[in-house]
């Protein structure tokens, strides 16, 4: 066995966290020498940072932090694994869709020679549109970014604690930590876990959002998009070249009558797409430099809370993070 930090994002979750810490007490000690359960509220407008505060209180393997305000799933990570303590980490979502009695079976598959591996599920869970966006963008990482096992990627993970040295480098409010996982090592497996069903509420990430999420992914940390917008230049390039053939070939025939606005407004409909597309994708990229400079925080905690009375803070998210 081995110490374990379980980190748990929450948010809107004031009515799963109990039984969620319940399950985690009762697991944890049989799986690991010593144990913590870090809960991280993002921000969350319901009174899911007082059941928290609660908890820590209460039980004194389970510590609490307060977001000042909601950052975004990713970032309240990042806030978690850089405040965990112990050399194995887990990560799972507060709905209680990760058992927490699947843990032991997602740490047996962290063999030696592996520093990550990520509980996949046997079927879908979240609807067919849901999981079919879900696999899309999992798929659209596979082979991207160095991530070879995108397709793999899940949000109930174990990994070594050395792999948050590759968050160092990450800032601001855009933030894919498996990318920088991947980033950090290949050695990466795969457990299969069971799945339940949303105990409560329903999920923040609907198919649009998923989309967003994936366009965010791509702009933020791979140069594809501006590959494809040459690429694109290239295409209606050739296209024009083509049209001006085609026209050419029909005024050297003989025949110069003019056919009509249809052809040309065409034309101009095509191009100023093109160059449309082309601006839009650039100016992703340089809004992503903008909002870099800007020095927008990853996250900043507000109070944390643990056995005793919750202490305010004021901790930004730069690389060393919050220790206890």
């Amino acid at each position: 066995m081995t110490n374990v930090s379980v980190v748990i994002p929450c948010y809107r979750s004031a009515r799963t966290l109990p039984a969620l810490v319940e399950r985690l007490l009762a697991v944890l000690p049989a799986a690991a020498d010593l144990f913590e359960v870090v809960l991280v509220v993002d921000g969350s407008p319901d009174d899911t940072w007082e059941v928290a505060q609660g908890l820590a209180e209460r039980h004194g393997s389970v510590r609490a932090v307060l977001l000042a305000r909601n950052y975004g799933q990713h970032n309240a990570l990042v806030a978690g694994i850089r405040c965990a303590r112990y050399e194995v980490m887990v990560t799972m979502d507060d709905d209680l869709q990760h058992p927490p009695e699947e843990i032991p079976r997602l740490l047996a598959g962290l063999e030696p020679g592996l520093d990550i591996v990520y509980g996949v599920p046997s079927g879908g869970t979240h609807g067919r549109i849901r999981d079919f966006a879900s696999k899309s963008l999992k798929c659209g990482l596979s082979g991207r970014f160095g991530a070879e096992n995108g397709a793999d990627i899940s949000a109930f993970r174990a990994f070594r604690s050395f792999l948050r040295e590759s968050l160092d480098g990450v800032g601001g409010p855009h933030t894919q930590i498996d990318i920088a996982f991947s980033w950090a090592t290949t050695r990466v497996g795969t457990v299969q876990v069971r799945m339940d069903s949303r105990h409560a509420g329903r999920s923040n990430y609907t198919p649009a959002m998923l989309v967003r999420h994936a366009i965010g992914v791509f702009v933020g940390y791979s140069t594809l998009p501006l590959r494809l917008v040459t690429y694109f230049g290239l295409l209606t390039g050739a296209f024009g070249i083509v049209l001006l053939t085609v026209f050419l070939f029909t005024y050297w025939s003989g025949d110069s009558t003019v056919k009509g606005f249809t052809s040309t407004a065409s034309m101009i409909a095509l191009f100023a797409s093109a160059q449309m597309i082309a601006l839009g994708i650039i100016g992703e990229y340089l809004g992503r430099i903008h909002v870099e400079r800007m020095g927008r925080p990853t996250y900043i905690v507000r109070s944390r809370a643990e056995s005793g009375a919750a202490q305010p803070m004021t901790v930004t998210g730069g690389p060393e993070g919050w220790s206890a």
